[in-house]
């Protein structure tokens, strides 16, 4: 197993020595004789095993080993000294060392020491790894995401989750509202106690304050039993009220009053009880605009944006559409045990070219239809729905990059769509020309049928596309 060594010691020759011996092996050795050199190349985390010198001058090895464990670099350490004592190696081994190499030492002893060390810092490298993978496969509590928009969004689920404070969730729907409020809930000092959904628009105005406040038996006809409300039953948890925009005017007024005083009195009853809930509130309309008509009321508006949180659109989230859409593809396949291995260039080009107005949910939905659909092993163009083959990327200020990376990955993106649109559109005037017959469209063109069955195949072209 090849090895990046770094060699820490003031003597030329021990490092000397050490290529000698190691580079035939297939390992690449780089050593320092300045110790405050070879710590800024150790920081670097570019080394699997570090050979680091007890005793030098000006800092010596412990206080190097010290640096490199407080930076997280998940290099293997090796105290190499002619110093050797217990209480040395003791000390080393505290502070982190992966093992202890006292001097002279013959070449064996070296070899030996380096694939041992090697291996472990192999492990450790691979398990890190696969944590990153799995934290990229489950999301931020769930929530799959690395796009810059959905960064922000975390980062402030982080900070208020610990609160008690009221958000208000807007965005399109389908852009994952609930899983959001889900994520404070679980981060909150309330992930215990109970969670509660009301969705605001399901229900009639009279049924809606029963749902919330609860009602007395009685109270109304058919009311033939005392009823607990939502806001009792979330007592000490987290309430939530989707399409709070749809709320009465009436119902608006009595909401207000129980966020201002915590109080809540069911339908037909005289008596309040206290409730301790935490409100979080979404909705895919403008509350702002709805104050400005008059249809919302003021008050409660600002009862309910204590702490507003958007949620883009999956068009807005440059980058997320492949990693959800395989996200969805694998628990479908896993789910219904079938052995899919992805989706085609071609196909993941064509669906982050797509708008997806409906959001992740929509991009749910066709993933799982086109894996029930699907004819073979990997998603092709032809598979996917028409709206969705038709679409053509068109870079929008939403996508702008923020670093030099980005930037050059965007620039890659714009090369491609522009190619495979006149592609697309080559391959389809030729087969009009020819009304759909792919051999004279194949011909007129130049190039071979079945390379031009294999482009049609690209973008889900048909010969009808010429009749």
């Amino acid at each position: 197993m090849q090895q990046r060594i770094l060699v820490i010691d003031d003597e030329l020759v021990i490092g000397l020595s050490c290529k000698r011996t190691l580079c035939p092996d297939g390992h690449d050795v780089e050593s320092y004789e300045d110790p405050q050199a070879g710590l800024r190349a150790a920081l670097s985390g570019d080394f699997d095993v570090i050979l680091l010198d007890l005793m030098m001058p000006g800092i010596d090895g412990l206080e190097v080993l010290k640096r490199i464990k407080q930076s997280g670099v998940p290099s293997q350490v090796v105290i190499v000294t002619g110093h050797s004592t217990v209480e040395s190696a003791v000390e080393a081994m505290k502070q982190g060392a992966a093992d202890y190499l006292s001097k002279p030492f013959s070449p064996d002893q070296l070899k030996m020491i380096v694939q041992k060390v090697g291996e472990h810092s192999a492990l450790i490298r691979e398990n890190a790894l696969l944590r990153r993978e799995l934290e990229v496969q489950r999301g931020f509590e769930g929530i799959i995401g690395e796009s810059r928009p959905m960064q922000r969004v975390f980062a402030l689920i982080k900070r208020v989750a610990p609160s008690d404070g009221t958000v208000l969730i807007t965005g399109e729907s389908g852009t994952g509202k609930e899983m959001v409020v889900r994520a404070i809930h679980r981060l909150s000092r309330r992930k215990d106690h109970p969670l509660l959904a009301c969705d605001c628009s399901a229900l009639a105005p009279t049924l809606l304050e029963s749902e919330l406040f609860g009602h007395a038996k009685g109270s109304f006809s058919g009311a033939i039993a005392t009823k607990q409300g939502l806001f009792d039953a979330a007592h000490k948890g987290t309430l939530f009220l989707d399409e709070v925009a749809n709320i009465s005017a009436e119902t608006q007024g009595k909401l207000l009053r129980v966020l201002e005083t915590r109080l809540v009195r069911r339908v037909g009853d005289t008596e309040e009880r206290k409730v301790d809930i935490r409100l979080v509130a979404a909705t895919n309309r403008d509350l702002a605009e709805m104050v400005t008509e008059g249809t919302f009321r003021e008050d409660l508006y600002y009862r309910l944006n204590v702490v507003p949180m958007y949620l883009p659109p999956l068009r807005e989230r440059h980058g997320d559409i492949p990693r959800l859409a395989m996200a969805f593809l694998e628990r479908f396949c896993k789910k219904n045990q079938t052995d899919m291995k992805g989706f085609t260039p071609e196909a993941m080009l064509q669906m982050e070219s797509y708008r997806w107005p409906g959001n992740v949910r929509e991009l749910r939905n066709i993933v799982q239809r086109i894996a029930i659909l699907c004819d073979c092993d990997r998603i092709e163009p032809r598979h996917l729905p028409p709206e969705v083959r038709q679409a053509r990327w068109r870079p929008t200020v939403t996508q702008l990059p923020q670093s030099w990376e980005e930037f050059k990955r965007l620039k890659q993106q714009v090369r491609d769509a522009a190619v495979q649109e006149l592609e697309c559109r080559f391959l389809t005037e030729a087969l009009q020309r020819c009304g759909g017959n792919v051999s004279k469209a194949a011909e007129d063109v130049g190039i071979q049928r079945t390379n031009f069955h294999a482009l049609m195949r690209k973008y889900g072209l048909s010969s009808d596309i010429g009749s």
